[in-house]
């Protein structure tokens, strides 16, 4: 029904008292007189706050669909939920943030930034406002005179330490020492104070483990961290950085093989781990799992107390001896960081390939820069306090980590799986500003109705990434917090970043990207590799500038040239970097990531192969002769869903649930414990081309029609 069709019957069967739905129906009437537009109605619902946190989600849903009804998307672009003040415009002071000082002073020093490109604009902006201290400056912000790096050349000549500029207080940019660091609490305790640690605090047990590190290794060693992100995780890595060692990125959800093939790929010489994970008032081991992938040394830190809980292996230490020979040391508080050249590997990360090992990732002293997309377009800033559910292992933890050191902000971390309310609470009681997400989180967030009762009004901004957002668990999650932007970003290890994002700056609507991150630039180009105009409702292949700061520029495992640019499109003069998107662009303007262009599949908000998933299938049964795995997003959105097709072996007949439950059991095992296969279809072949390659997008488009279908009925 209509906006003009709703009623008090209608709000009451949403939840509300017959008095609550009367009063509710006087100032709906009082709005809706005004003759607004959908958009201008909904903008104006929502500046008077008439619909509230508490109120039940199905009065949110009855007025935003309401109001929508009649709303040509094709005509008008998709519905916008979220609007900047309209102070905004008037500029400093009435609004402060960081995207709009940045278009201020550029339209305002126009006649003297004629000629430079974007990048001589935007980055000195950024490193200036950010802290990010050199110890030896840059010769400029980009140099393109070597032909040979698609990429450019940046910050030439630049030497610094990423870690050390994190835990370094400066007056200039508002980091104190007695400055909130860190803010935590662990699973459990949810009635206890929120823990606090101080910019000093962190920086001298950052020290203290730097100092531990180069008793036991060498400068320019690997060393692995696969733990949940604490705050124990967080020091190690930066001591990791500032002793100038290598940190190598692994999750703790990974099986013993997927360990230790990134052990093996990055030559790490260590790993830290814990002896068990906390879940639910459960321990999960963690040192037994990494012990099976054979490391040379291991470093186990306690899951409680002070004591690790397990029998460790002779050439492996507790947390409490490793810091022992740094504790002898009169200055144990006290470490020299190690300076190095801008282009110096600090992390190595890893991306699924689509075929053997998955791709390792190095990131430089560069990577961490791009964090300026979230002091950009999140607006993050000192006094800010940001929380997003990841981990070390996953490019969002060291996004999140640098995000907020750098620009001064607290990083808030619960110590448990956020899946249930103690980390609502937690984000409560820590005045959490900006919430991090995937989709999959708040999709269990609105189905448990687990944060009902909590006051989640201090958050100023969401942010998402991973995997396709659905328009009702986003309308949901904004409501939470009186309609604050939901803002979307996608990108990639290997960029350090987001390509494409949304701001506060521009109108939002929901599971939409509102732009390119800042810095970036890129086409959708058809199958032919032909651009479409910028101003172009479209649907192709992403193609990506080159010119990215902070982008890969080699792989450790890979050729970076094959991987990145062979068979991409030219534009302009330059090649494209490849990034395997298929991006949909609205009427209006509005980005929706509609999959991949490769094989490559989103499970979970983690980047997996189908040959990786067939491999671990065609073993599960005896009946099997082969599978295709495809994954795509339901058509009200949501995360991407598993499917494997099956052809059995002749003679053999299996049905389809006790193989899903084999296929699941099978990846859960063997590759990564938070995979869920959501169907299984059996046929009699695949479909596949004259050289015999299979045509995994034919059975992804037939699954998309079926699916189509079923939601219909």
């Amino acid at each position: 029904m209509s906006i003009s069709e709703v009623g008090v019957e209608d709000f009451v069967g949403a939840g509300l008292t017959i008095e609550e739905a009367k009063d509710f129906e006087r100032e709906l009437k009082n709005i809706t007189s005004y003759g607004f537009g959908a958009k201008e109605l909904w903008r104006e619902i929502t500046a008077r706050k008439l619909l509230k946190p508490w109120q039940p989600h199905a009065l949110h849903q009855l007025i935003y669909y309401a109001v929508y009804r009649n709303y040509d998307e094709s005509i008008h672009g998709p519905p916008l939920y979220w609007f900047p003040s309209l102070d905004w415009s008037l500029g400093p002071p009435h609004y402060n943030g960081h995207l709009f000082a940045f278009c201020f002073i550029a339209s305002s020093k126009s006649t003297k930034l004629a000629g430079l490109s974007k990048f001589e604009i935007y980055w000195p902006l950024v490193l200036n406002r950010l802290s990010v201290q050199f110890s030896v400056p840059p010769k400029c912000i980009l140099d393109t005179s070597d032909k040979s790096k698609r990429g450019g050349t940046w910050l030439p000549g630049a030497i610094l330490n990423i870690a050390n500029c994190c835990v370094q207080s400066s007056d200039y940019f508002k980091k104190q020492d007695d400055s909130l660091a860190i803010v935590w609490r662990d699973e459990g305790r949810d009635d206890d104070n929120v823990e606090r640690m101080t910019l000093k605090e962190l920086r001298e047990q950052v020290m203290l483990v730097a100092n531990a590190l180069d008793s036991a290794f060498c400068r320019g060693d690997a060393i692995a961290i696969d733990m949940p992100m604490t705050t124990t995780a967080v020091i190690i890595y930066l001591a990791i950085v500032l002793a100038g060692l290598v940190v190598v990125s692994i999750a703790d959800s990974f099986a013993p093989k997927e360990i230790a093939t990134r052990l093996r790929v990055s030559n790490a010489k260590a790993i830290f781990t814990q002896d068990f994970i906390l879940r639910g008032g459960r321990r999960f081991p963690l040192y037994s799992r990494v012990v099976e992938a054979a490391p040379d040394k291991v470093i186990v830190i306690p899951a409680t107390g002070k004591d690790v809980a397990v029998q460790l292996r002779n050439q492996d230490s507790s947390w409490e001896t490793f810091l022992s020979s740094a504790y002898r040391l009169p200055r144990w508080n006290y470490y020299s960081p190690v300076y190095q050249p801008i282009d110096s590997i600090t992390n190595i990360l890893f991306s699924s390939g689509t075929t053997g090992d998955p791709k390792a990732i190095p990131w430089s002293q560069l990577s961490p820069i791009r964090a300026a997309d979230s002091w950009t377009h999140l607006d993050v800033q000192t006094g800010d306090v940001f929380c997003w559910p990841t981990n070390l292992g996953w490019v969002m933890g060291p996004i999140l980590l640098y995000s907020c050191f750098l620009a001064g902000a607290t990083l808030a971390l619960y110590q448990g799986s956020p899946l249930d309310r103690g980390f609502g609470k937690f984000v409560q009681d820590a005045g959490v500003t900006i919430l991090g997400t995937v989709p999959s989180l708040v999709k269990t967030w609105k189905s448990t109705c687990c944060m009902e009762g909590l006051d989640w009004t201090k958050i100023k901004s969401f942010v998402s990434t991973g995997e396709a957002s659905s328009i009702d668990d986003d309308l949901w999650l904004s409501s939470t917090a009186f309609y604050k932007p939901v803002l979307e970003c996608c990108g990639g290890t290997e960029l350090a970043s987001a390509y494409i994002y949304g701001n506060r700056l521009q109108p939002q609507a929901f599971g939409a990207f509102s732009s390119a991150s800042m810095g970036a630039g890129f086409v959708i180009f058809d199958e032919s590799g032909i651009p479409y105009p910028d101003d172009q409702p479209c649907v192709g292949e992403v193609g990506l500038f080159p010119l990215y700061m902070g982008a890969t520029d080699r792989l450790l495992n890979a050729d970076h040239e094959e991987v990145y640019f062979k068979g991409m499109p030219i534009y302009k003069g330059m090649q494209l970097r490849r990034h395997g998107d298929i991006l949909k662009r609205s009427v209006g303007g509005f980005l929706m990531v509609q999959g991949r262009a490769d094989d490559t599949m989103n499970l979970g908000g983690i980047k997996t192969s189908s040959v990786e998933i067939e491999r671990v299938c065609n073993r599960a049964d005896e009946s099997v002769l082969e599978t295709a795995a495809v994954s795509v997003a339901p058509p009200n959105g949501g995360p991407e869903q598993l499917t494997i097709f099956v052809v059995l072996k002749k003679g053999f007949s299996m049905k389809s649930d006790m193989l899903k439950m084999k296929f699941s059991r099978a990846i859960q095992t063997n590759l990564n414990p938070l995979f869920k296969v959501s169907f299984v279809k059996m046929v009699p072949e695949f479909p596949r081309t004259a050289s015999n390659k299979l045509l995994r997008r034919e059975l992804r488009d037939q699954l998309k029609k079926e699916l189509q279908i079923h939601s219909k009925i």
